[in-house]
């Protein structure tokens, strides 16, 4: 029997061509290629928005974008609801002091203010024509003049803001004695004159205790009292004596805008160049 051999002995399989072609040498080329393929393959996942890192810089983005929206609308709805702290009126030297002191009496009463504030005159520690500076605060906001007249329930009418200024001072000479002096400020002395003239059948009564005066059977003749035309440093004042000449209380016009009450001349000699000291412009 005749033996039947392949018809085409020349067909060759791929897997021969590249076994020839690995060890003609030019395998190397070939594993080249397919290694750049595989890194450009794995490049593209990493960039591909299925990739962990990809999907959580997405998660990030979205999460932040969503706060951002909503910060924005929480803002929209409870703006009109957010309200601010009003600043309360600041104290403003009057004139120049050498030290300050402030002093809380909220909730006292007028015999209490007095007493605080006749405390601090007597522990003030300044030097020998030193000045201090004494403010009353209400629950931490500053007592300014027409509410200090309702805390001590004082008859004085200081008219509006135009003619006595609301910025008043308490405040402290040493000497050879440590004493008060309150310090008004006024539009003019015309303005104020029968105003605080009008105060005078009850100014002792609504201050003796800030000047360390009591009410006795010695001292009330002073209730009822008349004030009297004086000079003090050249200035204009009306002055209460007591009996034996000694001056109890008085206040001063010690320039066209300022008033000083006071029971004391050195208090007077010390403040009123101050005064003309603080309107010299800088």
């Amino acid at each position: 029997m005749e033996e039947i051999k392949p018809k085409n002995t020349n067909i060759k399989t791929y897997a021969e061509d590249m076994a020839k072609v690995i060890e003609s040498g030019k395998g190397g080329v070939i594993k080249k290629l397919i290694h750049e393929q595989e890194e450009e393959e794995a490049q593209k996942k990493n960039l591909s928005p299925e990739s962990q890192k990809n999907k959580l810089f997405m998660f990030i983005s979205v999460a932040l974008i969503f706060i951002s929206v909503l910060v924005l609308i929480i803002w929209a709805v409870f703006k009109e609801k957010i309200s601010t702290v009003s600043v309360g009126p600041q104290f403003i030297p009057i004139i120049f002091t050498d030290q300050s002191k402030f002093l809380e009496i909220g909730g006292l009463s007028k015999d209490k203010i007095s007493q605080t504030v006749l405390n601090e005159v007597n522990a003030a520690n300044i030097k020998i024509g030193g000045v201090e500076g004494i403010y009353l605060t209400n629950n931490k906001k500053p007592v300014l003049l027409r509410e200090f007249i309702s805390l001590i329930k004082s008859s004085f009418v200081p008219g509006q803001n135009v003619f006595v200024s609301d910025n008043f001072l308490f405040g402290v000479v040493k000497n050879d004695t440590q004493d008060l002096f309150i310090l008004l400020k006024v539009r003019s002395f015309v303005d104020v004159f029968e105003s605080i003239k009008a105060w005078e059948n009850k100014i002792f009564y609504d201050l003796h205790g800030f000047f360390a005066v009591e009410i006795n059977a010695d001292t009330n003749y002073l209730l009822t009292k008349d004030f009297e035309d004086g000079i003090v440093e050249n200035k204009n004042a009306r002055i209460l004596y007591d009996k034996d000449g000694k001056i109890v209380l008085m206040y001063v016009f010690a320039d066209e805008n300022s008033v000083i009450i006071t029971n004391s001349l050195p208090v007077v000699h010390e403040v009123k160049p101050r005064l003309a000291g603080s309107q010299i412009k800088k």
